[in-house]
């Protein structure tokens, strides 16, 4: 039977129908300033370091909204009930990414980061395909320690922008850890003290609140909303693309690792949303229309996609799954990607408001993890699993230039996330340990 509202209208905890507008908005918006600096940060530094200005440096930013749009729709409404997970996801550009794009650009430029991007969606596309036949090497045990580590990786990225954004001028003041702490201090009691919408929209009003205390405080520049225009349609092919074996090898291999990290996502979705773990059909959809939101994306100067995982956290969160309300989400920022003067409002919100909505959010996402670890009994084979490949992730990460005498590529792909390492060796050590003799009840005497 159909879940509705008082109002007649359909639950936000259903997937399916349109809730009430009070729910809806707030909720989807909710998604969209979670997502933003996400989706638009990766364009500026690839912008910085392929030396891209002007009027090109805003195509990139507007191209990366649109693609998370088109993303995310196609996640929604799955096309010809394939291509798609539909299932509550954000997807859209990538963090996760950065650190090969930026040396690919470093090296190379933007046009060989898009080439690359076109193998790298193909070969997610063919990992997409053959999902359901390498499932079986991402048991819970293995999914469960990609998705802790990946809330562990973001602890440091929330602290930095609770602190005003690495780099930044004020890095570290008082300031910027004033709004910080005073918008993590509403998203905890709106969170624990509150119920309806105000608990339900909890990250979005703790973001509100610390974006007029920043104002108040002088933290908020409207210069870029003022310089920029009106309208804008990007066009296809605006960049050129080229190919580079070494490059595409390099973004190849993050690819890989991205669509064993959506199948943590989706897994964290559907197990923090609806109380159960993704079926094959599901994980073969998202992780497919990864590839091809990729391959479509580069065509228009976007970069690399895959799921959002603080998005994936506010699901666990608040259990909203309802996907009107992610729709909503998407044609925020379809407007956003068009709107050039809409799309650096959005840019407008400071980093510490961010940081401080967002550490419970990460917080979730690791206790995700850890609840699908210790799904099933936790025996000494499941702690060598989970603390090696963790120990090795984030400590090769940690340790700066400890890879140094191999060459650049392996520095990049497995000295920039500790999600790579820690995949790899979760998978390997699973399949490599002897299984556990099987639980045998005790019998009474």
């Amino acid at each position: 039977m159909k879940q509705t509202s008082r109002e007649g209208r359909a639950s936000v905890f259903q997937y399916e129908g349109i809730p009430a507008p009070g729910q809806l908005v707030p909720l989807g918006l909710q998604h969209v300033v979670a997502a933003v600096v996400g989706i638009v940060t990766p364009a500026i530094l690839v912008a910085n370091t392929c030396n891209i200005t002007g009027s090109d440096r805003t195509l990139l930013i507007q191209v990366s909204l649109l693609v998370t749009a088109l993303a995310t729709l196609i996640q929604l409404f799955p096309i010809f009930g394939r291509i798609g997970a539909r299932l509550p996801v954000v997807m859209g550009i990538s963090f996760a990414y950065v650190p090969t794009l930026l040396a690919i650009g470093g090296q190379f430029d933007l046009p060989t980061i898009l080439g690359a991007e076109i193998f790298g969606g193909i070969i997610a596309i063919l990992f997409g395909i053959f999902v359901k036949q390498i499932r079986v090497f991402f048991p819970s045990l293995v999914t469960g320690t990609v998705i802790f580590t990946i809330g562990l990786s973001l602890y440091p990225t929330a602290i930095k922008y609770m602190a005003g954004g690495a780099g930044t001028e004020g890095f570290g003041s008082m300031k910027n850890w004033l709004v910080a702490i005073v918008t993590f201090l509403v998203v905890v009691i709106l969170n624990n003290f509150s119920k309806g919408v105000l608990k339900l929209g909890a990250i979005l009003w703790g973001m509100i609140v610390g974006y007029v205390l920043a104002f108040f405080l002088g933290m908020v520049s409207f210069d870029a909303v003022s310089e920029a225009g009106f309208f804008q349609v990007p066009m296809p092919l605006h960049f050129d693309i080229s190919f580079n074996v070494s490059a595409i090898i390099s973004l190849g291999i993050v690819y890989v690792v991205n669509a064993v990290q959506t199948i943590g996502d989706l897994s964290s979705t559907t197990m923090g949303g609806m109380d159960r773990m993704p079926t094959d059909k599901e994980l073969q959809g998202g992780i497919i229309a990864q590839g091809i939101v990729s391959i479509v994306g580069a065509l228009f100067g976007g970069l690399p996609a895959a799921t959002y995982s603080q998005n994936v956290g506010i699901v666990t969160v608040n259990r909203v799954i309802n996907r009107a309300v992610f729709a909503f989400a998407a044609i925020i920022l379809t407007i956003a990607g068009f709107v050039p003067k809409f799309s650096s409002l959005l840019t407008t919100i400071p980093q510490s408001v961010i940081g401080g909505a967002t550490v419970s959010v990460f917080a979730m996402i690791t206790m995700t993890g850890m609840r699908m670890i210790t799904s099933e009994n936790f025996t000494m084979r499941s702690s060598t699993v989970v603390g090696l490949s963790v120990a090795l992730g984030v400590g090769i990460t940690q340790v700066q230039d400890c890879l140094q005498g191999f060459p650049q590529w392996v520095t990049t792909v497995f000295g920039s996330s500790p999600v790579v390492v820690t995949a790899i060796m979760a998978i390997i050590l699973n399949l490599a340990l002897p299984k556990d003799a099987p639980v045998q009840e005790s019998k009474s005497v």
